[in-house]
């Protein structure tokens, strides 16, 4: 299949790491379809990437919702009729607080965004990749650095993107005999809203604070699409794509 017949599903696309990806994906030649909770949002990311509407389509949900979820998949498949590439992106992170502190609602917040969301999305795919011909695709998970290391006060976030790394390692595994691969990109510092408070300063392990690094978006969206343009029978288990000054290989 020419790349140009590809279809890439990117979540949490609106905005930073997901509209970079969905960027990179485009102008690669997939088909994409960004998701996100906010139309309006998806919309103006689609202008700013240069997409239209044979190429593109947005689509509200919110991926922690099994209905929703639903509802994104057969808005594709009525579409382009297929999926090759899902890349889970959409993740959200709760109030930098003692953990005693946080309430079950937070913790579920985070817990449906980030985890459950890449479980249904994945769910969904896999049932379309199976079906369709040829058989296939790949799933790219967005495990972060937290996947790896925690910062101080992020038992929510950490505590999911550790359990993305156990979800992308089942997916390989159980997607091998189906011509599905399943890799896992962690990022830290890309600059995004999302990182703003580390160009002004964030909370270190010993308490003190200080400025972080940060790295072009972009240079994701480009380690997504290495990654989503490979065949099928090779696979990026694990890539860890940086800012090179960031305090994060040894002691910082």
């Amino acid at each position: 299949m020419s790349q140009t017949n590809k279809v890439a599903l990117v979540t949490g696309a609106g905005v930073g790491i997901g509209r970079a990806a969905a960027k990179a994906l485009l102008q690669g030649g997939f088909k994409v379809v960004l998701a996100g909770r906010d139309l309006e949002k998806l919309q103006k990311a689609i202008v700013t990437i240069h997409g239209t509407t044979d190429n593109c389509l947005a689509v509200a949900c919110d991926v922690g919702k099994p209905d929703q979820v639903k509802k994104l998949f057969a808005a594709i498949k009525d579409k382009f009729g297929r999926i090759d590439v899902l890349f889970n992106n959409a993740g959200i992170g709760a109030p930098a607080i003692p953990m005693e502190d946080l309430t079950y609602e937070q913790w579920m917040n985070v817990v449906n965004a980030n985890l459950s969301g890449a479980f249904l999305c994945s769910q969904e795919a896999i049932r379309m990749m199976k079906a369709q011909s040829p058989q296939g695709g790949r799933i790219i998970n967005n495990g972060s650095i937290s996947a790896h290391t925690p910062r101080p006060m992020s038992a929510p976030y950490t505590a999911t993107k550790h359990a993305i790394s156990g979800l992308t390692k089942t997916i390989a595994l159980d997607g091998r005999a189906f011509n599905i691969a399943c890799g896992q990109i962690d990022i830290g510092n890309a600059a995004t809203e999302m990182t703003e408070a580390m160009a002004a300063g964030i909370m270190q392990a010993d308490q003190s604070i200080k400025v972080e690094p940060r790295m072009d978006v972009d240079q994701v969206g480009q380690a997504v699409l290495q990654m989503a343009q490979l065949p099928l029978e090779t696979n990026i288990l694990s890539m860890t794509i940086m800012a090179t000054k960031m305090p994060f290989v040894g002691r910082g």
